[in-house]
Formats: C-alpha cells, structure tokens, sequence
C-alpha cells in the first residue's frame, strides 16, 4: 500500500469515526435553544448516570491516595510519585490547547467524546490490572506499565476535553451548568465514598497484589459503563445560515489563539490566576506520602483517606454548582484555593494521623469546588464559536503549571514535607488574591470577538 494511499485511508477512517461527512441540518439559534430545552430532561439524566459510574470508578484509581500507595509498593524513590503526580495533575490539561482548533472544525461533538474518546480515554484503564498482576513478578515492568497506561489514559482524555466541554455547553443553558455538574458530582463523590471503603476493605482483607487487581478491575468496570450512559445523549446540532461561516486557513487557529490571548485582557488575568493554583496545589500527591512515611499508616487507613476526601468533595461539589449559578464561577474557585491553603496548614501543623482526615475532607471540599468550576469557567468568557479555543487554551496554560509543580514539589520535599506543604499554603492565598482582585466576573462582562480587532471584553 503506498504512502498516499494510507494517508487517503486513515483520513477517510478519521471522517468517518468523527462523523466528518453528515452535514449539519440548518437551524436558527433559537431552533437549538428549543431542542436543547426539549432534550435537558433526558441528556440531564443520562449524563447523571455517566458522571455517577465515572467518579465512582475514579475512587478506585485516586491520583491522591490509591495510586501513591500502589507506586510506593513498586519504588521507594520519590520521584515515581512525583512522576504520577505530574501525570495526574497536567495529562488532562495539556493537550487541549493543540485539540481546539481541530475541535471547531468538527461540526459534531458527541462522535469526538463517544468514538474517538472510546479509545484514547476508556481503553487504557482495561490494562491497569495487569500492571498490578505482574508487579510481584517484574515490579520495574508493571511500573512502566502502569504509567504507560496511565499516561495514555490521561492524555487521551485530554484530547477530547474540549469537545466534551462544548458538548455540555450545547446540552445545558448556563444558567444550569453549575447545578447540573454540582449535583452530577455529588452523587458521584458520594458513591465514590463508598467505593473508598469498599478499597479499604479490599486492601486489608486481601494481599499485595491481589487486591489491588480486584481495585483495578471494579474501576474499568465503572468506566465503560460510564461511557455506555454517555453514549446516549442527544447533541442539539446545526449552524444558523444567517451567520456566514469563516473560511479556515492554514495556522488560522494558532493566529486565533493568540488574538485571544493578547487581546482579551480578563481573561489573560484568569490565566494567571490558575496558573499560580496549580502551583498551590503541588503539595497535593505527596499528602498520602507523608502520612504513610511520617505515621506509618496502613494501607486500609489510606483508603479511609479516600473516603474523607470524596465526603469532602461532595460538599465541595454541590456547594460549587449552587455557588456558580447564583454568584459565578469566579467566587466558587476563589473558595477552593482558601480550600487548598486550609489543607496544607493542618497538614503542616498535624499532631497525629487522625488529623488526615480532616486535612484530606478539606482537601476534597478545595478539589470540588475546582472541578465544577473549572471545566466550566472558560465557557463563560467566550462566544459559542470560540468556546474550544477558550477551553484549549485555559486548561493547557493550567496543564503547563500542574506539569512542572509537582517537580517542584518534589524537590521541595527532599528537604521535608513541612517546607512543601508551606510554600503550598502560601501560593494558595497569593493565587486566591490574583482571582479576587485582578479578575472580573466573566458574566458581567462583554465576551471579547479574536476576529473583531479592539472588540470590548
């Protein structure tokens, strides 16, 4: 097969797997209101169901608790846990920015998230459980394993983020968002909770590495019946021929992207401020780390972690959602980073153990909070055709800082988790000062045109 002739295959398989060649029907934008309006009961519930199986199949694979513990079986060095930290935090943000563009030339987002995240996203965590089967055996081989996985996992659940944002964006009116993605998350967490201490069951009643085979397999389960709900929505689509559609040329995206940044002065501010967050937060996947290596905790005690940080972060989850319909997502993220700042000073100034568990309850109220908010903030500040650009381009800025803060934090923490969760406190009052006072309310501002030079914000 020649070169040319692979080329015109893979690209007509992409049309085809993405759904490229059914044209959009032709509908006003009033149209779309009405059939979104008509469809919120049943996408609302289907995508409930998915958000449910998903947090819950997510409790057994937590980046703060259950994987550090699993790394740590593998490796007494730091720096794997600094490594899975660097995953966990930036692996879903970073590649967005590059995904955007590719985004809005997609008429359709469902076959992006539905066929295109079936294997870049669900497929992988089908292996988790064979990286914990050989890892008595070939600890170093189930240790590459595991984050060959997991980094596949993650970065492709990145690459379909924007195209999941937008699809919420065209399933939920704004002023639903919050609330459906609070309640959404709090049912989840809450099942979650329970998943924590089916785990911690499973930790104690069965040996390394069995247990952690049984773990795996209850979180691939969940997750491909997540996808299953998910595959059920009913995308409201079609493009008002009122509003004529601009010629894409090559590095269109990249020019856009950059007008964006240059000339939307809020939003650049809000870029700063997350940007600075997710250094806040570098202390977060050595917290269950400190725990173990300064108290000597069991490994059920970790799951029981979990558990503390999922009740957390169902409060954090429903408060964000009522919080941002009401006052914005703006105030909700400002409280998540005060959050943040709480954890790491009871963290610090912890006397025993016990009081993990409110440093990990507060932890998940701050994780909460960020999650709703912010997935959902960038919509905000954009107009519909800019909302993968804005989404690409905050969460890429927000992976390049939570790539590089858990390094830091890992160097920090050769010289003593004290200094780590210190420095954590501190840049989390400095990024909450940044949001509160350089960034304003992106609903009561004018959303900023890239294609209209000098256009008001």
């Amino acid at each position: 097969m020649s070169n040319n002739l692979r080329l015109g295959w893979r690209r007509a398989s992409a049309r085809w797997l993405l759904r490229m060649d059914h044209p959009l029907p032709a509908r006003t934008d009033a149209q779309l209101e009405t059939e979104r309006d008509e469809q919120y009961v049943w996408n609302y519930t289907v995508n409930l169901l998915d958000g449910v199986f998903f947090w819950f199949g997510l409790s057994f694979i937590s980046t703060t608790t259950i994987l550090p513990l699993f790394v740590s079986k593998l490796s007494d060095s730091p720096v794997p846990i600094a490594l899975l930290a660097v995953l966990a935090q930036s692996s879903w943000f970073l590649p967005q920015l590059f995904a955007a563009g590719i985004t809005e030339r997609i008429p359709r987002m469902k076959p992006i998230v539905i066929n295109l995240g079936f294997f870049t996203e669900r497929l992988p965590i089908v292996l988790l459980p064979v990286a914990a089967l050989i890892s008595l055996s070939s600890p170093l081989l189930a240790l590459v394993l595991f984050f060959v996985v997991y980094a596949w996992h993650g970065f492709g659940a990145g690459l379909i983020a924007p195209a999941w944002s937008n699809l919420l964006a065209r399933c939920f009116a704004v002023e639903k968002r919050g609330r459906f993605f609070g309640i959404t998350s709090f049912v989840g967490t809450g099942l979650g909770t329970l998943g924590a201490f089916v785990s911690g069951w499973l930790l104690d009643k069965f040996p390394f590495p069995t247990n952690f085979v049984y773990i795996f397999t209850i979180a691939a389960l969940a997750v491909f019946i997540s996808w299953g709900f998910l595959a059920l929505t009913r995308e409201p689509a079609g493009h008002n021929q009122e509003v004529p559609r601009p010629v894409r040329q090559q590095g269109q995206s990249r020019r856009k992207m950059l007008a964006i940044v240059r000339g939307d002065h809020n939003f650049r501010r809000f870029l700063f401020a997350r940007l600075l967050s997710s250094f806040a937060a570098m202390g977060e996947g050595f917290l269950t780390v400190s725990a173990v290596r300064h108290w000597q905790v069991s490994d059920g005690t970790v799951a029981y972690f979990t558990a503390a940080m999922l009740l957390g972060q169902t409060v954090g989850n429903l408060l964000a959602g009522f919080v941002a319909d009401r006052w914005g997502h703006k105030l909700s993220l400002e409280l998540s980073y005060l959050g943040l700042t709480i954890s790491f000073v009871l963290a610090w100034l912890a006397p025993s153990p016990t009081w993990y568990f409110v440093v990990f309850a507060v932890l998940g109220i701050a994780i909460g909070a960020r999650v709703v908010s912010g997935i959902l903030i960038p919509l905000e500040f954009a107009r519909p055709e800019n909302r993968p650009s804005y989404v690409g381009i905050s969460n890429t800025t927000m992976g390049i800082g939570s790539a590089l803060a858990p390094l830091v934090g890992g160097l920090l923490a050769w010289s003593g988790y004290t200094t780590l969760f210190v420095v954590g406190a501190l840049l989390g009052l400095v990024a909450f000062a940044a949001m509160h006072w350089g960034v304003a309310e992106p609903r009561s501002a004018e959303s900023f045109d890239p294609l209209v030079p000098g256009s008001a914000e």
